[in-house]
């Protein structure tokens, strides 16, 4: 092969490898609105949620892009929006079935604590399992997992106060009303925690992961040699006002798929007997694929600092900002959301954060931790199906 052929096929491949997740989101698309309008519920849910994956991944990588361009505090802004966009899209679609599916909002508080669960020990278990194996050890700063693990502890503590109410047979009113007013205190401590991570504490956060997909500027070469980067990536090239303009389209796009999934997948759910806590827990891995990529790359390259960072970061924002938003969305859409939830739900979360603290609370990690997380998830995978 001459090497004009050999530069056609290089370039062919790396035009592959930059694009793959757009052209799959495209294909899958179409795919969906085609098995939706053919009644297929089935192969409709399938389709829109590979869809809403690819399509993730696109946004993710166009927000590290913007990320580093604006840099401190506001790509920590644009990098918040991208991570829990996509998750209040899918479950405040689900929530807007509420009137035709009883069991829409039970889903919707399956989701709420299943993408911290599937964050801390599906995408931190896993990452930290396999960079166990490539790396004996690796280190992180302490000083991160211990803010974030007690941020944490707080807030899924704060949670127990509707959830107390709700089994204690108080008033619906009650219980709404004090949801309301703890989703008002969750909000108050995100933005505190903000400024404490972006501003006063930055020190405690260094080496903070951008939680989204990096392949595209990242290619592995035969053993020996160095990663290049890839400058032709077109995101790269676009001035920052395309590429939000980028960002918001592909989420509009999302929000679309995101209906059809709610619509077809609370009938399969219904269909098929599957539990709202292990709906809800599909409806995570969905939303949190993306960065189980991008944490288990990092891992495998001895970036444990940035595994933390998107584990924890990403938990925190599903409890202090995800659940917000639901809360005000719920209102104004008439499809009002309690924080009362089961003690299932409530216990698993408690552990997952107790358990986060003790694999992480010295700066190291080896493979035995990431087994441990792997195996809690799967007791709760297993017990939510069955609930």
């Amino acid at each position: 092969m001459n090497p004009d052929s050999n530069a056609r096929v290089s370039n062919t491949q790396q035009f592959i490898g930059n694009y793959w997740d757009i052209f799959g989101g495209v294909l899958f698309l179409g795919l969906t609105f085609l098995l939706h309008n053919a009644h297929l519920a089935l192969f409709s849910t399938l389709t829109s949620a590979i869809a809403i994956i690819f399509f993730s991944i696109t946004v993710s990588e166009v927000a590290e892009i913007l990320a580093e361009r604006l840099g401190e505090p506001y790509g920590s802004y644009v990098l918040t929006f991208t991570a829990v966009a996509v998750e209040i899209i899918l479950l405040f679609s689900i929530m807007a079935q509420s009137d035709t599916s009883p069991a829409a909002m039970e889903t919707v508080k399956g989701g709420i604590i299943s993408a911290v669960i599937v964050d801390m020990n599906v995408l931190l278990g896993l990452a930290v399992f396999i960079g166990g194996l490539s790396f004996t050890e690796q280190q992180h700063n302490e000083d991160t997992s211990s803010s974030y693990t007690t941020i944490l502890y707080v807030s899924s503590l704060a949670l127990l106060v509707p959830s107390i109410l709700g089994q204690s047979d108080h008033d619906l009113d009650v219980v709404k009303k004090a949801s309301y007013l703890i989703g008002g205190l969750l909000f108050l401590f995100y933005i505190i925690i903000l400024i404490f991570q972006t501003k006063t504490h930055t020190h405690f956060f260094k080496s903070t992961a951008k939680s989204r997909m990096f392949r595209f500027k990242q290619r592995q070469m035969e053993e020996g040699e160095h990663q290049e980067e890839h400058h032709n990536y077109i995101f790269d090239k676009l001035s920052t006002l395309s590429n939000f303009l980028v960002i918001f389209g592909l989420i509009g796009i999302i929000g679309i798929l995101a209906e059809i999934f709610a619509h077809d997948g609370l009938m399969l759910f219904k269909e098929f007997g599957i539990s709202a806590g292990l709906a809800g827990l599909t409806i995570a891995i969905i939303s949190v694929s993306p960065e189980i990529f991008t944490a288990v790359k990092a891992a495998k390259n001895d970036q444990i600092q940035r595994v933390v960072n998107i584990a924890m970061g990403a938990s925190t924002v599903s409890i202090l900002l995800t659940v917000p938003a639901l809360l005000v969305l719920g209102y104004f859409s008439g499809n009002y959301l309690t924080l009362n939830f089961n003690p299932l739900e409530i216990g698993a979360l408690i552990f997952t954060i107790l358990l986060a603290w003790k694999t992480t609370d010295d700066g190291e990690t080896n493979y035995f931790e990431g087994i441990s997380h792997l195996m809690l998830f799967l007791a709760y995978a297993v017990i939510a199906g069955l609930y």
